[in-house]
C-alpha cells in the first residue's frame, strides 16, 4: 500500500520520462514541443505534491487551524505555467518560420539541407 500513498510521484516520473523519451527519440520539431509540454506538466504535478499539507487550512489566520498549508509552490507553478505558455508559443513561432524556410519540420531533413547548402 506504500505505493498508493505516493501515487502523485509515480505519476510524476510516468509524466517525465514519456516528455522526455518524446524530445529524445521524435525527428519532428512539433512532437519536440508536445514533449517539452509533458515534461513541463511533470515538474508541476511534482511542485504541487509536495506543496500540499495533508489537513493542512489556507494560510488565513483562526483559532481553530493548527497546520497551514505553504501557498508558495502553488504560486510559483501558476508563474511556471505562465512563462510556459510563453515559451510554447515562440516555439511554435519558430517551427512555422522553419516550416516556411524549408518546407518541413523534420530535424535530420533540415540538417540534411543545411549539409548540402554548405557544399
Amino acid at each position: 500500500m506504500q505505493i498508493l500513498g505516493h501515487f502523485n510521484y509515480w505519476i510524476f516520473i510516468i509524466l517525465m520520462m514519456c516528455g522526455f523519451y518524446m524530445v529524445i527519440a521524435s525527428d519532428n520539431l512539433i512532437k519536440k514541443l508536445v514533449g517539452l509540454g509533458i515534461f513541463q506538466t511533470s515538474v508541476f504535478i511534482l511542485y504541487i505534491s509536495m506543496g500540499k499539507i495533508t489537513g493542512g487550512t489556507a494560510p488565513i489566520v483562526i483559532d481553530k487551524a493548527v497546520v497551514y498549508s505553504n501557498p508558495l509552490p502553488h504560486v510559483l507553478i501558476l508563474t511556471a505555467i505562465v512563462v510556459g505558455v510563453a515559451t510554447t508559443s515562440l516555439g511554435l513561432a519558430l517551427v512555422v518560420r522553419i516550416q516556411e524556410a524549408y518546407g518541413t519540420i523534420e530535424a535530420d531533413e533540415i540538417l540534411a539541407q543545411d549539409r548540402d547548402d554548405s557544399l
